[in-house]
Formats: structure tokens, C-alpha cells, sequence
């Protein structure tokens, strides 16, 4: 077997991680031409460069991003098969996961989790777009890509979106509509002309074009977006949702955004149709670490809660 300079390896995923050979070398406890000289030693055992170096800037070559997924993976994996022998396994984990996720549907659940599982350790990394599958960012995500055949998915959540407003403006909408002293007849729905008399609270970041979420749940039933429509917009379904609680008007959200067991109370879901928007959010781990326990007490964890609120 022929192996790298194994002590240049730990040096090399510090410099990388940290982007900086006097950040590594302080947190190595080494010196910064001991660091330099392992790195230097790495290369030329390679025969490519991995940094490429443009005065105090730092950046890893091409070869260096594909050296490092694999060393980095390695090295993390050797370090808890190390623990497991030792007995001082302590399943700890990285989650990245989108933001609207882990605020409205995550976080109030982790006081389950660390209940019923406190030997695991949860940190979490929050994310607008889809997350970068790679251990550098986490140990496991959720994603609604499943192109990387390095691997696994378990499915949480297909979304939909349906409107939704504050309990109080509900009051002033059936008001309006004259439906105020009455009740909606069983199976009765509300049309897409009655809400288009109402603002309409917009996510940007849903189809990534301003309006795109309404104009879609519109053409979902073969209309076009009412042309005298009152659009608010906002970037995120987390600022949207949180205009709808302050009664600002009608919202699309999905199911694990009305999740949070503290304030579902406040919205009233509309009797109208939901839009399947296609994306589908999957739990992801690396296959390689399909043997890890925090990963499978997470992975199982996430499946059972999910079943639990219906998302699955």
C-alpha cells in the first residue's frame, strides 16, 4: 500500500478549512513553517500544486478541492471509528438545512430530540439555497437535490402551497365578502377572484421571479394572475409569513411552515386549492458513513417526525 506523507494530511484539511496557513498552524499548535513544510512536502509527493497562493490570498486549486473531499471525509471518518473503539463516541453531527426549515419546523422539535437522544450533538447550518452536498459544509442535509450518486435520500416532504392570513384578518376578509355571520357550506372553496380583492403577500425566493408563486397557484386552475392584483413583495417565506401573522393579507406558505406547535393557532389556512410546486425534500448522508450511528439515530428520528406531522 502506498500511502501520502500521513502527517501532512491533518495539516493540509486545516490550511483548506481554515483558508490560512497561520490559522492552521495556531490551531495545529505548530509552527507556520512547520505547516508550510508538510504542505510543501504533500505537493511534491503529488506532483501538483493544491493552493494557489496571490500574496495574502489563499485558494485551493482545482486538484486541492478534489484532494480535499476525499481527505476530509477520510480523516473524519478514521477519527470516529477511533471514538467507537475508545467508547467515547459522541454522534456529532452537522445538519445543514434550508432556513424557513429549520426556524418554522427544526428548532421547535430539537427539545424532543435532544430528549430522547442526548448523547447526540446537533449543529446547525442554515441555508437560502439548496445546500452544497459535501462534507465540508455538514455531515448531513436537507436537500431537494438528489444528483449526487455519492449519496443517500430518504424522502421528508413533497411541498405544496396554499394560501393562509392571520385568525384576525380572517374576520375582516369573510367581512368583506359578506360572508361575516355565516359558515362556508361543507367542501365550499373560496375563488381566486374573491382573494385577488385582498393583498397577496409574495416569496421571491419560491420561483425566484417577483410574483411567481401566485401567478403559478393561479395557473395551477388555468387563470392568469389578475391584472389588478395587489402584490407586497417579499425575499423570504419566513418575512411573508410573518407579514400574514400582523394581518398585512394572504400568504402561500406550505405544510411545514404552519408546523411551529406555538403559533399554528394564528393563521387560518383558506378553503382554496394548493399548488404542488415539485419539490421534494429529501434527508441526505454520504453512503460511505451509512454505518455511523448519529447519522441513523437522525435519519430515523426526521423520518418518525415527519410521519407524525403528516409532511410524509
Amino acid at each position: 500500500m502506498k500511502l501520502p506523507p500521513l502527517k501532512a494530511l491533518p495539516v493540509f484539511e486545516a490550511v483548506a478549512r481554515l483558508n490560512s496557513f497561520s490559522l492552521a498552524a495556531e490551531e495545529l499548535a505548530v509552527s507556520q513553517s512547520a505547516v508550510s513544510h508538510q504542505i510543501k512536502q504533500l505537493e511534491t509527493y503529488l506532483g501538483e500544486p493544491l493552493f494557489l497562493r496571490a500574496g495574502r490570498f489563499l485558494s485551493l486549486t482545482d486538484e486541492g478541492q478534489q484532494y480535499l473531499e476525499a481527505v476530509g471525509s477520510a480523516l473524519l471518518q478514521i477519527e470516529r471509528a477511533s471514538e467507537q473503539v475508545l467508547g467515547r463516541e459522541q454522534s456529532r453531527l452537522r445538519l445543514a438545512c434550508f432556513s424557513s426549515f429549520a426556524v418554522r419546523w427544526l428548532v421547535p422539535r430539537l427539545p424532543v430530540l435532544q430528549r430522547e437522544h442526548p448523547q447526540l450533538e446537533l449543529a446547525l447550518e442554515m441555508t437560502i439555497q439548496n445546500p452544497e452536498l459535501s462534507d465540508r459544509v455538514a455531515d448531513c442535509f436537507i436537500t431537494i437535490s438528489t444528483e449526487s450518486p455519492a449519496f443517500s435520500y430518504d424522502l421528508l416532504y413533497q411541498e405544496r402551497l396554499f394560501p393562509v392570513c392571520s385568525a384576525r384578518y380572517w374576520q375582516t376578509l369573510t367581512r368583506e365578502l359578506g360572508l361575516e355571520g355565516t359558515q362556508l357550506a361543507q367542501g365550499q372553496q373560496l375563488t381566486p377572484a374573491q382573494l385577488a380583492q385582498f393583498p397577496l403577500l409574495s416569496t421571491l425566493t419560491i420561483y425566484n421571479r417577483e410574483g411567481g408563486d401566485w401567478r403559478a397557484w393561479y395557473e395551477a386552475v388555468g387563470l392568469p394572475l389578475p391584472a389588478g392584483a395587489r402584490l407586497q413583495h417579499f425575499s423570504h417565506m419566513l418575512l411573508a409569513l410573518e407579514a400574514a401573522r400582523y394581518h398585512q393579507g394572504i400568504v402561500l406558505t406550505n405544510d411545514y411552515m404552519l408546523s411551529n406547535l406555538d403559533d399554528a393557532d394564528d393563521f387560518v389556512r383558506l378553503p382554496c386549492h394548493h399548488l404542488v410546486t415539485g419539490d421534494r425534500f429529501h434527508f441526505a448522508w454520504k453512503t460511505s458513513r451509512r454505518r455511523e450511528a448519529g447519522i441513523q439515530i437522525l435519519r430515523q428520528w426526521l423520518l418518525s417526525q415527519a410521519a407524525r406531522d403528516g409532511l410524509r
